[in-house]
């Protein structure tokens, strides 16, 4: 790889080539997504049997779109007891960190007269959307944790999960084991964007949700942005991306394997080290080289680090900081001597990863954290997907008469300001009784 000096013009522009890639929405694509969705609201069950038999399970009929709960039990039984042991510990985890973020309804009734508060509730329903991972072949049941257990834990009363079947109708027993641990009501065989369609409107046999959360492919994250708004989703999420900031004292082999584990999800993904050694710079290319060639996706990596990957050197890290701020990546590294001395001055990541010991995929496993991140620099303005995505915040207002009469001709004068008469009408009246 070259090796870029900031500040350049190539540097530059090499940065701005990067932060400026995001999805594209093809016309074609938005109007092939939205005539799914169509079909779907229109015709039910038997849309989503059509396009389940299409792309995914020829023989898939519509009694066997859930998955019954005996065949959820037989996969808990039939999974190994090692994968069980590592389940139940990042369950227990991701559990114990959400927990935190839990709230509770509040009042206060510091102004005399007045009573505030804000009351929190937990959405009706939730749908968690879990990838087919390559046909089933590799399921991804840290989606089904990142999705579940947030719900879960804010008190969703109905949590499903769709994820699309094998060519057999089947689903890898690792995801009902871990729907199950993750208290998943109900699971269904359909993917893509017909399921999402069916989360957001309903069918015969899928009940509408609330919220809709996880990954998917560009199909997925566009019958979520175009079905936003009629129920909440999580966020139009973009490929993955990883910044690391490191100095002399780290190791050039961790910060290629780190850069790497991003780089192997998608070519679009971004991998990006900003370093102040030169030396580290020149071994993590070295380093990179000799990686790749024992990855079994290399070619996908390959052409993330080619088209989106990038090995800086800055003059400090006080710059790496800055430009890490205007990145606003999903993951950031601090691979220094001392990582708490610039973890303060970080504004903009969806995840910050401390020291040599902590790589990015901790946290996409069994850390504690969601892994459902802000990408393509909505950091500045967005936070992982967390247990306030399943939450409803409703206001409390009293007033005492005293209260409004103390503060009625302030309310008065604001909505005259604004011409809105029957708004001064409303306090006025009610001033006039005393």
């Amino acid at each position: 790889m070259q090796i870029y000096r900031y500040p350049s013009q190539a540097a530059e522009k090499k940065l701005t080539a990067i932060s400026r890639r995001s999805l594209a929405f093809r016309k074609k694509d938005i109007q092939a997504v939205a005539r799914i969705i169509d079909d779907v609201r229109r015709n039910g069950d038997k849309a989503l049997v059509a396009y389940t038999r299409k792309f995914d399970a020829p023989h898939m009929k519509a009694s066997l779109l859930q998955v019954p709960a005996e065949e959820i039990q037989a996969a808990t039984k039939a999974v190994s007891r090692r994968f069980k042991t590592a389940l139940k510990r990042a369950v227990n985890q991701v559990a114990s960190f959400h927990r935190q973020q839990f709230r509770k309804s509040w009042v206060d009734p510091a102004r005399e007269g007045v009573l505030l508060g804000q009351l929190f509730h937990p959405v009706g329903s939730a749908g968690i959307y879990v990838p087919g991972g390559q046909g089933g072949q590799t399921p991804l049941v840290s989606s089904v944790l990142m999705g579940a257990i947030p719900a879960r834990i804010a008190g969703v009363p109905n949590r499903i999960m769709v994820t699309p079947p094998t060519r057999d109708g089947q689903v890898n027993p690792h995801l009902l084991a871990a729907a199950q641990a993750c208290g998943i009501d109900a699971v269904y065989r359909v993917g893509s964007a017909w399921s999402i369609a069916a989360l957001a409107y309903g069918t015969e046999s899928i009940p509408p949700v609330d919220v809709i959360v996880g990954p998917g492919n560009l199909f997925v994250t566009l019958a979520k942005k175009l079905v936003a708004g009629t129920v909440g989703i999580d966020m139009v999420a973009g490929p993955s991306e990883i910044l690391i900031i490191a100095d002399r004292t780290a190791d050039a082999e961790f910060v290629a394997a780190d850069m790497l584990s991003q780089a192997e999800h998608d070519p679009m993904a971004s991998a990006v080290l900003l370093t102040t050694d030169p030396d580290l710079a020149k071994a993590v290319g070295q380093a990179l080289n000799r990686q790749l060639d024992h990855l079994n996706r290399r070619e996908i990596a390959a052409a993330s680090i080619r088209d989106f990957g990038l090995i800086m050197q800055v003059p400090d890290l006080a710059t790496a900081v800055d430009l890490a701020n205007r990145i606003a990546p999903e993951h950031l590294e601090l691979m220094t001597d001392r990582p708490m001395d610039i973890v303060g001055d970080i504004r903009n990541a969806g995840a910050v990863f401390l020291g040599a010991y902590t790589p990015e995929p901790v946290g996409d496993y069994i850390a504690g954290p969601n892994h459902v991140l802000p990408t393509m620099g909505t950091a500045r303005f967005s936070s992982a997907l967390s247990v306030d995505n399943f939450i409803k915040k409703t206001s409390l207002i009293r007033y005492t008469a005293q209260a409004l009469s103390r503060e009625g001709r302030d309310i008065i004068h604001l909505a005259e300001i604004e011409g809105l008469d029957a708004h001064a009408n409303a306090v006025r009246l009610r001033l006039s009784k005393e």
